[in-house]
């Protein structure tokens, strides 16, 4: 049996679109499912008979057809808002549509017996960030100090006892939900990483309405992202600190710095990889900063994080091709596995 990748992501995933393409050129199959457009563009049965999950996916446009008994591997990477054949639903219809949906679509994924990169149960398990501080530091990550609440006192008495300035950030998505609403909706396109002082005194007045995030300001020299694949590493460093935009948020992309390809300490490497298996993940974008000191600090984990951005400024980090291999290979052992059963 031909073993086949089953790629779950959204519509505008220029990622999926790269790493499909390699598939293909290195003699893989794949099949997409756009959540974007499911289930509408999607006719799909499903049943679990003795345990197993049985049933197939058709592309209606293209009439494309993915038995399920054929998908060796699975790429989790993007969700998107469902989309349904009728486009008047009222308020409860829709409600209960996009419930219906998600516990289909959940399910099958479930219930698929393949390689996961990632599973979607750990994917969600492994997103709080609050949860991911916690664990690299019993894991051995140095970690900023930090700070969830909506007491402005606590606040306050936190930043006292660090004797710094502190770092403000989401903990869901710095786009403050401007992309959970229509264009006509937004106030706003969001907030990166902020460094509140004492003169920003007035801004902790907002903590009230709902809890916020800080942690101890920490010198930076530069940042790392680290993303691991498999059991490979590939780390690069942000000269961030060469340009007062990206000092605090090296996401500020108008500011024109350097990225370069990084060797990581063992231990680091070591480190890194093992948390991304504490949760049963084979993908992860880590994002750590390197003091003046050069002590590595943990920030937060990505488990379906992006990475094309990284490569296209370090081509060395060829993560696209080492991704495609990576789930061809796991495809054709689950081969291997169904022959040897």
């Amino acid at each position: 049996m031909n073993r086949r990748i089953l790629i779950v992501t959204n519509r505008d995933d220029l990622h999926a679109d790269i790493v499909a393409q390699k598939i293909v050129a290195k003699g893989g199959a794949f099949f997409r499912l756009n959540v974007s457009e499911f289930p509408r563009d999607y006719r799909l049965t499903y049943s679990a008979r003795h345990g197993v999950c049985c049933g197939e996916i058709v592309h209606e446009p293209t009439g494309e057809i993915l038995p399920l008994s054929s998908v060796g591997a699975g790429w989790f990477r993007r969700l998107g808002e469902f989309a349904f054949a009728s486009s008047d639903l009222g308020a409860q219809e829709r409600a209960f549509a996009k419930m219906e949906a998600e516990q289909t679509l959940f399910g099958l994924l479930c219930s698929l017996d393949c390689y996961w990169m990632n599973h979607p149960i750990a994917t969600r398990h492994a997103q709080w960030k609050g949860e991911q501080l916690c664990r690299a530091a019993r894991m051995g990550f140095t970690v900023p100090p930090s700070i969830v609440s909506n007491c402005r006192d606590q606040v306050e008495a936190f930043r006292d006892t660090v004797h710094s300035d502190m770092i403000y950030k989401t903990l869901s998505s710095p786009f403050l939900g401007a992309d959970r609403v229509s264009a006509e909706e937004r106030v706003t396109g969001g907030v990166g990483t902020t460094r509140i002082s004492e003169a920003d005194n007035e801004l902790l007045d907002a903590v009230s309405e709902l809890p916020c995030f800080f942690q101890k300001h920490i010198p930076k020299l530069y940042d790392l992202r680290v993303t691991v694949i498999g059991e490979d590493v590939f780390a690069a460093r942000i000269n961030s600190q060469d340009d007062p935009r990206t000092a605090v948020d090296c996401r500020s992309y108008t500011a024109d710095i350097k990225y370069e390809a990084e060797s990581l300490p063992p231990e680091i490497e070591r480190r890194c990889i093992a948390f991304l298996r504490s949760y049963e993940l084979n993908y992860g974008a880590i994002d750590l900063i390197v003091t003046p000191g050069g002590e590595f600090v943990f920030l937060e984990n990505n488990p379906a994080g992006q990475f094309l951005f990284v490569e296209q400024l370090v081509p060395e980090l060829n993560m696209t091709d080492v991704l495609a291999a990576h789930l061809i290979e796991r495809a054709d052992h689950k081969v291997a596995q169904c022959a040897l059963a």
